[in-house]
């Protein structure tokens, strides 16, 4: 597949921060300032990184629209 994977994409819309200033906020949801801190700083490892940084590159390259078919399930 050369798109985005559906699953982590899915996981943007369902997954809530677990930790921090924005803690219970969905991943998608989080301010730009938030992602662009970690991008700074360095993102988390794992898969919360993972998301962190998807969401950082779409929200940086205007493609939130993505998203919004996932958003209405």
């Amino acid at each position: 597949m050369n798109g985005p994977d559906p699953q982590l994409l899915l996981k943007l819309v369902e997954m809530k921060m677990p930790f921090g200033k924005y803690k219970g906020t969905i991943i998608c949801n989080l301010p730009i300032s938030y992602l662009e801190w970690f991008n700074r700083k360095g993102f988390p490892d794992g898969k919360l990184g993972l998301l962190l940084q998807i969401m950082y590159e779409i929200k940086m390259n205007g493609l939130e629209q993505l998203l919004t078919p996932l958003k209405k399930k």
